[in-house]
Protein backbone atom coordinates (compact mmCIF):
# COMPACT_ATOMS: atom_id res chain seq x y z
CA UNK A 1 0.00 0.00 0.00
CA UNK A 2 1.33 3.43 -0.87
CA UNK A 3 1.61 5.76 2.14
CA UNK A 4 -0.84 8.63 2.25
CA UNK A 5 0.18 11.93 3.77
CA UNK A 6 -2.02 13.34 6.53
CA UNK A 7 -2.57 16.52 4.51
CA UNK A 8 -3.70 14.60 1.42
CA UNK A 9 -5.91 12.36 3.56
CA UNK A 10 -7.58 15.39 5.19
CA UNK A 11 -8.20 17.11 1.85
CA UNK A 12 -9.66 13.91 0.43
CA UNK A 13 -11.92 13.33 3.43
CA UNK A 14 -13.18 16.90 3.65
CA UNK A 15 -13.58 17.45 -0.08
CA UNK A 16 -15.77 14.51 -1.13
CA UNK A 17 -18.84 15.31 1.01
CA UNK A 18 -18.68 18.98 0.08
CA UNK A 19 -19.03 18.07 -3.59
CA UNK A 20 -22.03 15.94 -2.73
CA UNK A 21 -23.71 18.72 -0.76
CA UNK A 22 -23.73 20.96 -3.78
CA UNK A 23 -26.07 18.61 -5.63
CA UNK A 24 -28.38 17.30 -2.90
CA UNK A 25 -31.27 18.90 -0.98
CA UNK A 26 -30.16 19.97 2.49
CA UNK A 27 -32.61 17.66 4.24
CA UNK A 28 -31.84 14.55 2.16
CA UNK A 29 -30.32 11.57 3.94
CA UNK A 30 -26.76 12.08 2.76
CA UNK A 31 -25.66 8.68 4.04
CA UNK A 32 -28.25 6.88 1.94
CA UNK A 33 -27.16 8.95 -1.06
CA UNK A 34 -23.53 7.94 -0.53
CA UNK A 35 -24.39 4.28 -0.01
CA UNK A 36 -26.41 4.13 -3.22
CA UNK A 37 -23.15 4.36 -5.20
CA UNK A 38 -20.49 3.39 -2.65
CA UNK A 39 -20.34 -0.24 -3.81
CA UNK A 40 -18.90 0.87 -7.16
CA UNK A 41 -15.08 0.73 -7.09
CA UNK A 42 -13.32 4.00 -7.87
CA UNK A 43 -11.02 2.21 -10.33
CA UNK A 44 -10.16 -1.37 -11.29
CA UNK A 45 -7.19 -1.63 -8.92
CA UNK A 46 -8.82 0.02 -5.88
CA UNK A 47 -8.59 -2.14 -2.75
CA UNK A 48 -11.68 -1.42 -0.67
CA UNK A 49 -13.81 -3.02 2.05
CA UNK A 50 -17.54 -3.71 2.18
CA UNK A 51 -19.20 -4.39 5.54
CA UNK A 52 -22.72 -5.75 5.04
CA UNK A 53 -24.96 -5.47 8.10
CA UNK A 54 -27.72 -7.68 6.71
CA UNK A 55 -25.36 -10.52 5.74
CA UNK A 56 -22.99 -9.99 8.72
CA UNK A 57 -20.01 -10.15 6.36
CA UNK A 58 -16.85 -8.17 5.70
CA UNK A 59 -15.47 -8.49 2.16
CA UNK A 60 -12.25 -7.09 0.72
CA UNK A 61 -12.19 -6.28 -3.00
CA UNK A 62 -9.71 -5.15 -5.60
CA UNK A 63 -11.99 -3.42 -8.05
CA UNK A 64 -14.81 -5.95 -8.45
CA UNK A 65 -12.58 -8.93 -7.66
CA UNK A 66 -13.14 -10.45 -4.21
CA UNK A 67 -9.86 -10.90 -2.32
CA UNK A 68 -11.25 -12.28 0.93
CA UNK A 69 -14.45 -12.45 2.96
CA UNK A 70 -15.11 -12.94 6.68
CA UNK A 71 -18.28 -14.13 8.40
CA UNK A 72 -19.89 -13.90 10.79
CA UNK A 73 -18.81 -10.46 11.91
CA UNK A 74 -20.15 -8.52 14.89
CA UNK A 75 -21.44 -4.95 14.89
CA UNK A 76 -22.79 -2.66 17.60
CA UNK A 77 -25.20 -4.10 20.16
CA UNK A 78 -27.85 -1.64 18.95
CA UNK A 79 -27.39 -2.43 15.26
CA UNK A 80 -26.24 -0.29 12.35
CA UNK A 81 -27.88 3.05 11.51
CA UNK A 82 -27.20 6.22 9.54
CA UNK A 83 -27.39 8.37 12.66
CA UNK A 84 -25.29 7.54 15.72
CA UNK A 85 -25.01 9.31 19.06
CA UNK A 86 -22.28 8.93 21.67
CA UNK A 87 -22.97 5.97 23.93
CA UNK A 88 -25.69 4.50 21.70
CA UNK A 89 -23.78 1.28 20.83
CA UNK A 90 -24.75 1.84 17.18
CA UNK A 91 -22.43 1.09 14.26
CA UNK A 92 -22.57 4.05 11.86
CA UNK A 93 -23.51 3.40 8.25
CA UNK A 94 -21.59 5.27 5.59
CA UNK A 95 -18.38 5.54 3.64
CA UNK A 96 -15.17 5.88 5.62
CA UNK A 97 -11.39 5.86 5.23
CA UNK A 98 -8.88 3.97 7.33
CA UNK A 99 -6.81 6.53 9.21
CA UNK A 100 -4.81 4.56 11.80
CA UNK A 101 -3.61 1.12 12.92
CA UNK A 102 -3.03 0.13 16.56
CA UNK A 103 -1.21 -3.18 16.88
CA UNK A 104 -1.13 -2.96 20.69
CA UNK A 105 -4.90 -2.76 21.13
CA UNK A 106 -6.86 -4.76 23.70
CA UNK A 107 -8.75 -5.95 20.62
CA UNK A 108 -5.58 -7.46 19.08
CA UNK A 109 -5.43 -5.00 16.16
CA UNK A 110 -7.56 -1.87 15.90
CA UNK A 111 -8.04 -0.37 12.43
CA UNK A 112 -9.41 3.14 12.94
CA UNK A 113 -11.96 4.81 10.68
CA UNK A 114 -12.47 8.55 10.14
CA UNK A 115 -15.84 8.68 11.92
CA UNK A 116 -17.61 11.05 12.31
CA UNK A 117 -17.11 11.99 8.68
CA UNK A 118 -18.01 15.43 7.29
CA UNK A 119 -21.19 13.85 5.92
CA UNK A 120 -22.22 12.68 9.40
CA UNK A 121 -21.43 16.15 10.75
CA UNK A 122 -23.60 17.78 8.08
CA UNK A 123 -26.49 15.45 8.87
CA UNK A 124 -26.08 16.24 12.57
CA UNK A 125 -26.37 19.95 11.76
CA UNK A 126 -29.43 19.44 9.54
CA UNK A 127 -31.15 17.34 12.21
CA UNK A 128 -30.38 19.69 15.11
CA UNK A 129 -27.90 17.38 16.84
CA UNK A 130 -25.11 19.90 16.10
CA UNK A 131 -25.48 23.62 16.53
CA UNK A 132 -23.80 25.81 13.93
CA UNK A 133 -21.00 26.34 16.47
CA UNK A 134 -20.60 22.57 16.92
CA UNK A 135 -20.39 22.18 13.16
CA UNK A 136 -17.82 24.96 12.78
CA UNK A 137 -15.78 23.52 15.66
CA UNK A 138 -15.86 20.11 14.00
CA UNK A 139 -14.37 21.47 10.76
CA UNK A 140 -11.83 23.60 12.57
CA UNK A 141 -10.61 20.58 14.53
CA UNK A 142 -10.49 18.36 11.42
CA UNK A 143 -8.45 20.90 9.46
CA UNK A 144 -5.99 21.44 12.31
CA UNK A 145 -5.55 17.84 13.42
CA UNK A 146 -6.05 15.91 10.19
CA UNK A 147 -8.74 13.67 11.67
CA UNK A 148 -12.25 14.23 13.06
CA UNK A 149 -12.88 15.05 16.73
CA UNK A 150 -13.86 12.01 18.77
CA UNK A 151 -15.70 13.69 21.64
CA UNK A 152 -18.69 15.26 19.88
CA UNK A 153 -22.35 14.30 20.38
CA UNK A 154 -21.83 11.77 17.57
CA UNK A 155 -19.19 9.84 19.51
CA UNK A 156 -16.07 8.40 17.95
CA UNK A 157 -13.36 5.76 18.22
CA UNK A 158 -15.03 3.62 15.54
CA UNK A 159 -13.01 1.00 13.73
CA UNK A 160 -12.55 -2.63 12.76
CA UNK A 161 -10.90 -4.86 15.33
CA UNK A 162 -10.35 -8.40 16.51
CA UNK A 163 -11.79 -10.16 19.53
CA UNK A 164 -8.66 -9.78 21.64
CA UNK A 165 -9.69 -10.02 25.28
CA UNK A 166 -13.33 -10.52 24.32
CA UNK A 167 -15.34 -13.77 24.22
CA UNK A 168 -15.15 -15.75 20.98
CA UNK A 169 -18.36 -17.66 21.80
CA UNK A 170 -20.31 -14.42 22.14
CA UNK A 171 -18.78 -13.20 18.87
CA UNK A 172 -20.18 -16.23 17.06
CA UNK A 173 -23.73 -15.58 18.28
CA UNK A 174 -24.36 -11.87 18.91
CA UNK A 175 -23.56 -8.33 17.87
CA UNK A 176 -21.55 -7.28 20.91
CA UNK A 177 -19.47 -4.16 20.21
CA UNK A 178 -20.04 -0.54 21.27
CA UNK A 179 -20.26 0.46 17.60
CA UNK A 180 -17.19 -1.01 15.94
CA UNK A 181 -16.95 -3.88 13.47
CA UNK A 182 -15.41 -6.99 15.03
CA UNK A 183 -13.84 -10.00 13.32
CA UNK A 184 -11.63 -12.75 14.75
CA UNK A 185 -7.99 -12.04 15.58
CA UNK A 186 -6.84 -14.13 12.63
CA UNK A 187 -9.20 -12.27 10.31
CA UNK A 188 -8.11 -8.82 11.46
CA UNK A 189 -4.48 -9.83 10.88
CA UNK A 190 -5.39 -10.86 7.33
CA UNK A 191 -7.37 -7.65 6.82
CA UNK A 192 -4.49 -5.51 8.06
CA UNK A 193 -2.20 -7.20 5.53
CA UNK A 194 -4.52 -6.27 2.64
CA UNK A 195 -5.35 -2.63 3.37
CA UNK A 196 -3.62 0.59 4.43
CA UNK A 197 -4.12 4.20 5.41
CA UNK A 198 -6.71 5.75 3.12
CA UNK A 199 -8.45 2.47 2.21
CA UNK A 200 -12.15 3.06 1.62
CA UNK A 201 -14.53 1.19 3.93
CA UNK A 202 -18.26 1.01 3.16
CA UNK A 203 -20.63 0.01 5.96
CA UNK A 204 -24.15 -0.61 4.73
Amino acid sequence: MNPLSRRRFTLMALGTPLALLGTQPALANLIETLLARAHVPRHDSEVWVLVDDREATLTVYRGNLQLDSFAPISLGRSGAKSARLRGSNVTPLGEFRVNRFNHQSDWHIFIGLDYPTPTHARMALDEGVFTQQDYDDYYDYYRRQGYPPQQTALGGFIGIHGIGKGDSDIHEQFHWTQGCVAVTDEQVERLASLIGIGTRVVIR
